[in-house]
């Protein structure tokens, strides 16, 4: 049985150099038929609302399913592995950490030798193997780009897209997660992080502004930091670098709110210059104590310079970063969804032991839920833990039995 499977996995492998993105289903499930185990991929959709099936040809494309109440949403929601009715498995499909779908393994009928204590820990592995090509071969073509995707994306969203890194990413001291939204089209929101050694360094950036010029003006600010930052530039010489490439770009005097934080892992010191941005939230044991008011200048794009703020984290802390499209988001009677209400939904999900990126995807959830409508502003959140149990909360197939949550 286990020759059986390590020639599974060889096929897929040694088959994935030359895959192209429609052809990835079909070669997974040809692989896995001699076995007597179906697979069929599905990938969350842009919105993080539904799963959608990977089309094989030949073969009756199956429904898309809710992450809501469903034993599949459920494996994406909580990255552990659950159960079907038909005695195979739900497996969460990943990269790393960054949340990719689902892929469901069904089982022959008289194949009854697999339904051992064994079939589980298999099927992870395989669904770990197509999580890496689905990310490899994405680049290849269109086809998986637009099986997540429910309606055309603007440019100023296929910009942003392609220059900001996955939404979730993990070490093993910390996790970090980010969401934005309307993400069909996002027009001057962006993010970014980099996880090196014993230095996190995250950017929450938000262009005035709305569409691809503001798209642009995001885009041209993360790359001039990105770029100071990989040739070892601080923080300060990230933020002037931003400064001056944005002055260059644009001569109407285009702005960008930013955040840019910088935590070292060993001792817990937070170093942050905040541009105009809303503050950051400081979240410990389960509540939030208090938001990150010091270290202000004035946007990117006006040439500023102030001493870098300092805040010193203990274990397991959290820090929330936001656009203003989160808190003044208002429901058609003009109420704001507002700081309170967003401290509210963050200290109710911060002891429920849910990963990060879905409790960045409920929290967008709510947002989206008070506007009842298209959003009249970019919304962003980004979520960094400092905890080795959030990490490996994270990760893909842990131990999952404490925790209680459904989606």
């Amino acid at each position: 049985m286990e020759a059986r499977w390590l020639e599974a996995l060889s096929a897929i492998l040694h088959g994935s150099h030359l895959f192209q993105p429609d052809g990835l289903a079909t070669a997974v499930d040809e692989a896995l038929a001699p076995l007597g185990i179906g697979a069929t991929i599905y990938l969350v959709d842009e919105e993080q609302r539904t799963l959608r099936p990977v089309p094989r040809p030949g073969h009756p494309v199956p429904a898309p399913q809710p992450l809501e109440s469903t034993p599949a949403g459920r494996a994406f929601a909580l990255v552990t592995s659950a159960p079907t009715d038909g005695g195979g498995w739900c497996v969460p499909m990943v990269n790393g950490t960054d949340r990719l779908g689902v892929v469901e393994f069904a089982v022959a009928a008289d194949e009854s030798q697999l339904r051992d204590g064994s079939l589980r820990a298999r099927c992870e592995t395989v669904a770990g193997l197509i999580g890496h090509l689905v990310t490899v071969t994405s680049h290849k073509g269109d086809f998986l780009a637009q099986v997540r995707r429910s309606r055309p994306m603007t440019p100023g969203a296929e910009l942003l897209r392609q220059l900001m890194p996955p939404l979730t990413s993990a070490c093993e001291r910390m996790v970090i997660s980010a969401i934005l939204e309307p993400c069909y089209d996002i027009g001057g929101d962006g993010f970014d992080y980099a996880i090196d050694g014993a230095r996190a360094r995250i950017v929450i950036l938000d262009a005035v502004g709305h569409g691809l010029a503001a798209s642009l003006a995001c885009g041209v600010a993360m790359s001039a930091m990105r770029a100071v930052r990989r040739a070892g530039g601080d923080l300060r010489d990230q933020a002037r670098a931003a400064d001056t490439a944005l002055t260059e770009q644009f001569p109407d005097s285009r702005f960008v709110t930013a955040v840019l934080a910088e935590l070292d892992l060993d001792a817990g010191r937070l170093r942050y210059i905040n541009a105009g941005h809303p503050r950051p939230l400081l979240l410990r044991t389960g509540r939030v104590v208090r938001d990150l008011a010091a270290g202000r200048r004035m946007p990117l794009g006006v040439p500023d310079d102030v001493e870098v703020a300092e805040e010193d984290l203990e274990g397991g802390d959290r820090l929330l970063l936001y656009t203003d499209g989160v808190t003044e988001a208002r429901d058609a009677g003009g109420d704001e969804f507002g700081v309170d209400r967003l401290i509210d939904l963050v200290d109710q999900h911060a002891g429920s032991g849910l990963p990060a990126p879905e409790t960045l995807r409920r929290l967008a959830r709510a947002v989206t839920e008070h506007q009842g409508g298209a959003p009249a502003d970019d919304a962003t959140l980004v979520l960094a833990e400092w905890s080795p149990v959030a990490a490996r909360r994270s990760a893909p197939y842990a131990d999952r039995s404490t925790v209680a949550a459904t989606p």
